[in-house]
């Protein structure tokens, strides 16, 4: 795994995917990216933490947000957790990690 310069949240595989690593904020007011927790993006979710909703509600946004396919984001770890670790299975890992990086720092 190559970390990314700064960024001990973002790393890309060997396989050429992103691994990120996400601190989560369940039943806030409103979804948005909170910027950097320690070594995690914070990521305020509106949805609660019941039943995985947090989780579906994760993936949802940063679909959204990165404009991938749900289907290329996967919960590695942190099912139950406030910490999570995405995997996102892309051929864009550079443009990716890009936007990822650019809403860190807004």
């Amino acid at each position: 795994m190559t970390e990314l310069s700064a960024t001990p949240w973002l790393q890309i595989t060997g396989k050429g995917d992103l691994q990120l690593t996400v601190h989560v904020q369940p039943g806030a007011k409103t979804t948005s990216c909170a910027g950097i927790h320690g070594d995690a993006l914070k990521i305020r979710l509106h949805a609660p933490p019941v039943d995985g909703k947090a989780n579906q509600a994760l993936i949802a946004w940063l679909s959204k947000t990165l404009g991938c396919p749900q289907s290329t984001i996967e919960l590695i770890r942190g099912q139950t957790s406030r910490r999570k670790t995405l995997g996102i299975h892309t051929e864009q890992a550079d443009a990716l990690s890009r936007q990822l990086q650019a809403l860190a720092s807004d």
